[in-house]
């Protein structure tokens, strides 16, 4: 049984486009600054909360819906200890792109960020509710849950696509080919005499200007990479020594200390819930 305080984390192995997170008592669950790589919409269930995204903050309370860009570094906490609960939809950022794509809300199959950081519309909020209700009933089929989840971001993305686009991103070539060298070689041990090397960047410039453009230093973009890695293991079952050691961790402990000040969750949290779902799946509910 889990307890009332620990994250819920559903998935199902025949909807791997889609992954949620339900947190009944964030008091208990802080987060580092990072980012994702998929896009991530996320509903304030009750009380209020304080969301960092990029440069902005922004003071969000139930009712409010969150929305988080692939790479955007940003971080939700609580306020003081006053108590608030959440949900959150992660979200392959291809299936999402051929999803708004083939909607003709795209003019190529390339994904596109999306501008609107809060929304504040019952609507929104109440449909999302009955969207996150169905994929965590077990007894609601397969089909329904995929109906549910394309109409609701479908109708989301027509909704949001009005707005003008954001500019590309206006970090340096050399910046973009070291974050590219970084994701991958993510896994191996990386010095900063390396990545000034190949910049040609000074290393007090170089952690200044890469954090200005892209939100982390080198060493916490890194160690956001691994972590990602990690949870791409557990999601599979892999058991957690194991999954240390492929995501570029030396020992298993720094992993769950890292993965549990990114992901707020500890790895068994997030790798066992993951295997019961995945039985669940496969027994056909």
């Amino acid at each position: 049984m889990t307890h009332p305080n620990q994250p819920l984390f559903w998935r199902d192995s025949r909807m791997p486009h889609v992954e949620l997170r339900k947190v009944d008592d964030g008091r208990e669950v802080c987060y580092a600054p990072h980012s994702h790589t998929q896009w991530s919409l996320g509903a304030i269930t009750a009380g209020e909360s304080t969301f960092h995204y990029r440069d902005d903050r922004y003071h969000i309370s139930a009712g409010n819906l969150v929305l988080m860009n692939p790479e955007w570094v940003h971080a939700c906490n609580p306020i003081e200890d006053k108590p608030w609960a959440y949900l959150m939809l992660y979200v392959d950022a291809d299936w999402l792109t051929q999803l708004r794509y083939a909607a003709g809300l795209l003019e190529t199959p390339r994904w596109q960020d999306i501008r609107t950081p809060v929304i504040a519309d019952a609507v929104w909020y109440e449909g999302y509710c009955r969207m996150a209700n169905c994929l965590l009933n077990p007894e609601r089929a397969l089909l329904d849950k995929q109906t549910e989840v394309v109409e609701y971001l479908s109708a989301l993305m027509h909704e949001l696509a009005g707005q003008p686009a954001l500019p590309l991103p206006t970090a340096p070539a050399p910046l973009r080919e070291l974050a590219a060298y970084l994701d991958d070689h993510a896994v191996e041990e990386i010095s900063l005499d390396d990545l000034c090397g190949r910049s040609g960047y000074s290393p007090g410039h170089l952690i200044r200007a890469f954090k200005q453009h892209l939100g982390l230093t080198p060493h916490a973009y890194l160690i956001n990479r691994r972590i990602q890695l990690g949870q791409h293991e557990l999601k599979g079952g892999t058991p957690i020594a194991e999954a240390a050691l492929n995501a570029g961790f030396n020992d298993q402990p720094h992993f769950q200390r890292t993965f549990k000040r990114l992901v707020a969750a500890t790895p068994n949290q997030y790798r066992q819930i993951s295997l019961n779902q995945q039985v669940d799946a496969a027994g056909g509910k």
